[in-house]
């Protein structure tokens, strides 16, 4: 499938790629000079950030440590206290002003408490703002809680109250909570802290009452009790707000189990209050969602919603249990405004240096490509072959002339090239091309001599070919030049040279010449300059070698001929030299492959059968004897036959494969000599048959004298039954030979003949072919014994003919065939009853069919332009003027004039062959006179048999392939009136 045209990409001219690379080279260097302060600025930035990171992460670290260490020394110091051992509510109120002085000095504490081994529970809790005292249902003026929790010993009884003071602590109001059975005991901050020498500080969580978000700190006081203190973290939420370093930073505050501790955004952690616990950090927003993905821990960039951020992330020792993380996630495009806004002005800086310089670096480039354009439209015109273009003027730039020069220099060298490698293309003949080689290299390298050695294939010895001196061939014999082989010591050292490289430049004085002396003698000079160039195919094998010879002047000029880029040019037109000579010598050899081949098969046809001899042999000489004939004769008819190599080289191949179709013919048909001949001659069962016959004879006649018969009477019956067996059995010999015609008369006697009958007592079904069988089938078997006739013509004797075989009627090649039914009819009756000959009807069409193999064997092979009629001219010498010949039934127009002059070589040749084993080969007098009948009736054509006769081509031919017996006088005049001609 051929492939699409590719378009050819755009080209642009020198003057726009200076002014691109010019403009690049400024992109170039804006552009890096950007990137430098960009990064630059980022890596300031970044650096920036960093360190603001790290003072968040300090202040938000002093920040937990202000909020839990007074609160820890603040546990410390009222643990000691002996008030918090009392057992009663009474006893603990005197606890009341030291708790309230402390909630008043620490905004964050929201609570502090006692937690008793028995129960007991004391809490005070600052009422700080109205909505607490609602949820509390606390008098207005109330400032604080006192709320008590109080259990009887050894009973389940238990007290719950809330006793709320003001300000001055002025018990205001006092509740009972039944309902509130609050029982430090089962508190984990209780038992905790109960089991612990020190401080425990618990993970942070959402308080109940104020949905602010805090951690329970809590300390041992004695065996049996415990203090507490809740602590509210809302400030961390403002610190973390302060600290937002660009507007759409996250920053968050969390535990280890990801939940948020402090958020700038303070209400999405108390905002939902029917939930107590504290929000997830992914839930805050998307950024944190993806933060808290696990192949996100260790990551300090991460992408979200298209959006580059920088996280930052620590750990904190206060906050709980294993202390609190926190992280920092800026978007980058915020981080990095400020750079950005740099880069985007270094664009516009390199952007506007561009517009001003572009236009004189595109006035820059114009005028150092002018020149060049010469130069281009000189190349154009080379590339067009046209090598008459002027020559380019001469240029300052340096580059630029030199450029020109070589220029020039190519244009002189290819168009000698072009015009060498033309004239070498052009020779069709071997010799002809070897002087032509000879002449263009010697006006090349200027030298007054030169010879051709070619390395022959056999001997692979280096033999000189062609020899040229002062532009006159010669033969090298006559100058004593010998031949050599690679093995050869005494060969010269030139020679020895070439077997390593390629070329070699030697000077040779008389005595170093060796079997050049005789030509340095005809050139009169005592030295020479020798140029060998080795001759090689595209494979690299030496074909040959190529030497020139210039006499040695003492000169410049000497040393100009032998400069390597002569030399060069010289080997460039040696190697195309070298291809036309190895093309020639390739083609030469497959012509000869071919010919042998085809005469290979004519042999092994003619070897086939006795029945054929020499024909295939034969018929390319007598074939070519006509042609060459014809070309020569001066007659009307033949007046424009002047055929080329081509042509004779086709006839030449057509002559010798025009019975090739005979492999395919069964040599028993070709060579069947009698009527039932097959593989075998079926006369020997008809011959049984009647000897059954004669023993059913004898047989009759003794059972008639067993029977008590007539003896002479018997006798009489016995004798004519034999005599006429004998006789019938006679005639039906005579008959399968076939030598003469059969009559009426003959026919109805073979008939009646085969009327008589002999009986069968076996199968004939039994130890036949699968084949044979098949064809039996065809009609039930016969019960035994079966009752045969003498001759018979049975369906198993009607063999099918192959659908494969069959050629349809409008072919392609226009064969018009009489197609018999059948592909055989071994009839026995059918056989003998051959009026003419000993060949059935379809085996005179498988003989004939060999015309038909020989044009389909031909149609098949791939013949180059020049033979591609070959399969006419051989498939058409059984062909008729009249056209009722085989296979094509042609008439004479229709057939060209080599096939007709093969048509007559081919019944010449049958006529006067004497190696037949089946006729006796004709004199010269009868085979012309049975052409000339065949002229007559336009079997043949009559301006080539007027030829055949007057140019007594019979004759020449008779000399070399027809017994001296054969040869007679021949009556020209006489056979040329039978066949209807001019004498």
């Amino acid at each position: 499938m051929p492939r699409p045209m590719q378009r050819e990409r755009r080209r642009l001219a020198l003057h726009v790629h200076i002014s691109i690379l010019f403009t690049c080279l400024l992109l170039l260097t804006g552009t890096l000079l950007g990137l430098f302060n960009y990064r630059q600025t980022t890596q300031i930035i970044l650096s920036s950030s960093e360190k603001l990171f790290g003072r968040v992460r300090d202040d938000v670290q002093l920040d937990l440590q202000n909020t839990y260490q007074p609160i820890r020394h603040l546990l410390s110091l009222l643990a000691i206290d002996e008030r918090t051992q009392a057992l009663a509510l009474e006893q603990r109120l005197a606890l009341l002003k030291p708790f309230t002085q402390a909630l008043n000095d620490n905004p964050n504490l929201a609570s502090l408490y006692l937690g008793y081994a028995d129960g007991d529970f004391f809490m005070v809790r600052p009422l700080r703002d109205s909505a607490l005292r609602a949820y509390f249902k606390a008098p207005e003026n109330a400032a604080f809680q006192v709320w008590s929790i109080e259990r009887e010993p050894g009973s389940q009884a238990v007290k719950s109250e809330s006793l709320f003071y003001d300000a001055a602590l002025q018990l205001i109001s006092r509740q009972d909570n039944h309902r509130e059975a609050y029982d430090p005991r089962v508190r984990s901050w209780f038992n905790t802290a109960l089991n612990d020498s020190d401080q425990i500080t618990t993970a942070p969580y959402l308080f109940f009452s104020t949905h602010n978000v805090g951690t329970t700190l809590a300390r041992r006081s004695s065996a049996n009790v415990v203090i507490a203190a809740d602590l509210t973290l809302a400030d961390l939420s403002a610190t973390l707000d302060r600290h937002k370093v660009t507007p759409s930073t996250e920053i968050v505050l969390f535990d280890e189990n990801a939940n948020a501790v402090a958020y700038p955004d303070y209400a999405r952690l108390v905002g939902n209050s029917s939930d107590a616990r504290l929000p997830r950090v992914q839930d805050l927003s998307p950024i944190l969602r993806r933060f808290m993905e696990p192949d996100s821990s260790t990551e300090h960039h991460l992408s979200s919603a298209n959006r580059q951020w920088i996280v930052a992330r620590t750990q904190l020792a206060e906050g709980g249990p294993k202390g609190l993380q926190l992280a920092l996630l800026v978007p980058e495009d915020e981080l990095l405004a400020d750079a950005y806004r740099i880069r985007w002005q270094g664009a516009l800086i390199t952007l506007a240096t561009l517009l001003l310089c572009l236009p004189l670096g595109w006035l820059t480039s114009r005028l150092l490509v002018k020149p060049l354009h010469a130069l281009v439209q000189e190349a154009d015109a080379i590339r067009s072959f046209n090598f008459n273009h002027p020559q380019t003027p001469r240029s300052p730039v340096l580059e630029v002339d030199r450029l020109a020069t070589s220029m020039t220099r190519m244009k002189q060298t290819l168009a000698s090239f072009f015009e060498i490698a033309s004239s070498l293309s052009a020779q069709t003949r071997f010799d002809p091309l070897l002087q032509r080689v000879l002449e263009e290299t010697l006006k090349i390298a200027q030298a007054r001599a030169g010879l051709i050695y070619l390395l022959d294939n056999d001997s692979r010895q280096l033999e000189a070919h062609a020899l040229i001196i002062d532009g006159v061939p010669h033969d090298p014999r006559h100058f004593d030049i010998h031949s050599a082989t690679e093995a050869d010591e005494q060969r010269p050292d030139w020679l020895k040279t070439l077997d390593q490289q390629d070329n070699v430049v030697a000077t040779l004085g008389f005595e170093q010449a060796a079997d050049l002396q005789k030509v340095m003698l005809a050139l009169e000079s005592p030295r020479i300059h020798l140029i060998g160039i080795r001759l090689h195919n595209r494979h690299g094998e030496t074909v040959g070698v190529l030497a020139l010879l210039l006499p040695d002047s003492g000169t410049e000029a000497d040393m100009e001929n032998l400069q390597p880029d002569r030399i060069a040019f010289i080997s460039a037109i040696s190697g195309t030299a070298a291809a036309c000579i190895e093309s020639q010598r390739l083609q030469a050899r497959q012509k000869q492959l071919l010919d042998a081949f085809i005469q290979l098969l004519a042999g092994a046809i003619d070897a086939k059968s006795p029945y054929t001899g020499g024909h295939c042999q034969r018929v390319p000489v007598l074939t070519l004897m006509i042609a060459e004939a014809a070309a020569a004769s001066q007659a009307p008819a033949f007046k424009g036959y002047q055929p080329t190599e081509d042509e004779w080289e086709a006839l030449h191949v057509a002559a010798w494969l025009h019975d090739c179709g005979k492999v395919t013919t069964p040599e028993y048909v070709v060579d069947k000599a009698t009527k039932l001949e097959t593989l075998y001659d079926r006369i020997h069962e008809i011959r049984t048959r009647f000897e059954v016959l004669k023993r059913d004879a004898w047989v009759d006649y003794w059972q008639g004298l067993a029977q008590g018969g007539d003896e002479p009477a018997l006798s009489r019956v016995r004798d004519a039954s034999l005599a006429a067996l004998d006789e019938d059995f006679a005639f039906v010999a005579r008959c399968n030979l076939g030598s003469e015609a059969m009559a009426d008369a003959d026919l109805d006697r073979l008939r009646h003949i085969a009327q008589r009958t002999w009986t069968r007592t076996l199968d004939d079904r039994l130890g036949v072919s699968w084949e044979e069988n098949h064809r039996q089938e065809r009609q039930p078997a016969s019960p035994l014994p079966a009752i045969e006739r003498l001759l018979a013509d049975k369906p198993e004797h009607l063999f099918e003919r192959n659908a494969a075989e069959l050629i349809p009627a409008d072919n392609r090649w226009g064969f018009q065939l009489d197609v018999p039914p059948y592909k055989f009819n071994r009839g026995e009756l059918y056989n003998l009853g051959i009026t003419r000959g000993t060949l059935t009807r379809e085996e005179r069409y498988i003989i004939n069919h060999h015309m038909v193999q020989t044009i389909l064997m031909l149609d098949q092979l791939p013949f180059p332009g020049h033979l591609a009629n070959v399969p006419e001219i051989a498939g058409g010498h059984h062909e008729k003027m009249d056209g009722t010949g085989y296979p094509k039934r042609l008439k004479r127009e229709e057939m060209s004039l080599p096939a007709r002059m093969m048509a007559i070589a081919d019944i010449f040749e049958a006529l006067t062959a004497a190696d037949r084993p089946y006729k006796k080969g004709k004199t010269l007098s009868e085979a012309l006179g049975i052409m000339a009948g065949m002229c007559r009736d336009a079997h043949i054509d009559p301006e080539l048999f007027q030829l055949f006769i007057r140019e007594e081509i019979y004759l020449e031919y008779a000399r070399q392939h027809v017994l001296p017996q054969q040869i007679d006088t021949v009556d020209a005049a006489s056979l040329l009136e039978k066949a209807g001609l001019e004498a």
